[in-house]
């Protein structure tokens, strides 16, 4: 498979406008704006419903919201399909910290409805991706050839609003945050140029939202991160959705043995599937799993990968690695506040610590061939995606989410739901009611208005 999208890739941040101070400066009136490109048609604020998260540790909300106009590089969206990723799930328990009330949600694909002024790189009617990490193309980390941290980014300190310090959602006379610049739990949503790539015009949007974050973050931190050796050993902890690419990108790499760990056991047998050799339980072992790999070693793994976000998970993979030239890359992001601790001679013999998001990708530069690759069957991901929902049920699938979750292991695989697509905002017609249901059956597809889906790729356990 080779390096998926032939690009390779720290960080820093500016500081941002703080939410308190800015939010509800945006009118929530309707209005009208002025075609932003000559030629296009005037934008009108775009009434469509949304989930929202009003409190942490409480369901989502379908609320009717309204979408203000694209401001000058924006990009306004109708969304397709979106992933639910762990961190949307750790931000409603309560564990990461974002400004609330919002509208979650971050791996995501969808046709461009209408662009602000300046807007050159897509035009109505465009299939995209989504990304939570922006290319802006001129900040020192986006020219260097191994940053991806964009200085323009909104993630490592959220302040759930636009780069201008203002929000484009409103309910209920009050206006929601953004998450991250993206907001994918909506029929409609409003980015930033930098942070909306094209993709090809035939990719199947319910396959590839998953280029959006879970994919581009496994493969990432195989070939560019930790850059997997031919031969090697590899141990992964967590076999989600990312930790699943994770093995498939180590497979890729000619990894010799794959160890994969999770408390899960079901996962397993998914898990040989895709390439992992050997499968641990930490439940079901008398003594900590990284002696246990160590062992099996014979002085621990090559590479290991964090997929879970706690820790003592952290600690386990870093413990995992080879004492004289093992690299560990953490890939979960731990609870707000969280620190990691462990005995800084572990470092001197010469372990690596890194960290990546989005495997180190450029997001715009790059990740769009990822979806050109999957095109042309360079890889599959079909297999990461094990159910799909339609819009209504978004609480339904986060509670199979927490169902197959425990301490901080990623689901199964991943769960998707899906926009009608010809779903229409109320600012043009009246919004039509998603009727795709979720079959318990293996690989059967049904037509669903205009568009074919693949449901679920085996039977569910809820």
């Amino acid at each position: 498979m080779g390096n998926p999208g032939g690009c390779r890739t720290s960080r820093n941040s500016t500081a941002l406008p703080d939410p308190r101070e800015e939010a509800g400066k945006a009118s929530a009136a309707i209005s009208v704006t002025k075609g932003s490109n000559s030629g296009l048609p005037a934008c009108k604020v775009i009434t469509c419903r949304a989930a929202i998260a009003w409190t942490a540790n409480a369901p989502l909300s379908i609320e009717e919201v309204e979408v203000d106009p694209p401001k000058p590089g924006e990009v306004r969206i109708k969304i397709v399909s979106s992933g639910l990723c762990g961190t949307d799930k750790h931000i409603l328990e309560g564990k990461d910290k974002v400004p609330l009330p919002s509208i979650l949600g971050h791996e995501g694909t969808g046709i461009v409805e209408s662009i602000g002024e300046g807007v050159t790189t897509v035009q109505p009617g465009d299939k995209v991706l989504i990304f939570l990490l922006p290319e802006c193309g001129e900040c020192r980390y986006c020219l260097h050839p191994k940053g991806n941290m964009c200085v323009k980014e909104n993630i490592l300190s959220p302040t759930g609003l636009m780069l201008d310090g203002t929000s484009r959602f409103t309910c209920r006379g009050r206006k929601i945050y953004h998450l991250y610049g993206t907001s994918t739990f909506t029929e409609y949503t409003v980015v930033h140029e930098i942070a909306v790539g094209k993709i090809d015009a035939a990719a199947p949007l319910d396959k590839v939202c998953i280029m959006s974050c879970a994919v581009p973050t496994g493969f990432g931190v195989v070939f560019n991160t930790a850059r997997v050796t031919p031969g090697s050993t590899c141990v992964i902890f967590g076999l989600g959705g990312i930790g699943s690419a994770v093995v498939m990108g180590c497979k890729a790499s000619g990894a010799s043995r794959i160890i994969g760990v999770d408390i899960i056991e079901d996962k397993f047998p998914w898990a040989r599937a895709l390439g992992v050799t050997d499968c641990l339980n930490p439940q079901n072992l008398k003594r900590p799993v990284q002696e246990v790999v160590v062992e099996m070693t014979g002085g621990g793994a090559d590479f290991a990968f964090e997929a879970v976000g706690l820790t003592d998970t952290m600690v386990a993979a870093f413990e995992s690695c080879h004492v004289s030239y093992g690299v560990c890359v953490i890939i979960g992001v731990a609870p707000s506040a969280a620190k990691l601790s462990f005995d800084p001679l572990m470092l001197l013999p010469g372990r690596t610590l890194k960290g990546a998001t989005l495997g180190e990708y450029k997001t715009r530069s790059c990740i769009p061939k990822l979806v050109t690759d999957y095109m042309q069957r360079k890889f599959n991901t079909d297999s990461l995606i094990t159910h799909q929902f339609p819009f209504e049920k978004i609480n339904k699938a986060f509670e199979l989410f927490r169902s197959e979750h425990c301490k901080g292991c990623q689901c199964r695989q991943k769960l998707i739901y899906n926009q009608r697509r010809n779903a229409t905002p109320k600012s043009q017609c009246k919004i039509l009611n998603t009727t795709f249901t979720a079959e318990e059956s293996h690989t059967r597809t049904r037509r669903c208005s205009d568009h074919v889906y693949t449901i679920l790729k085996r039977k569910t356990t809820a």
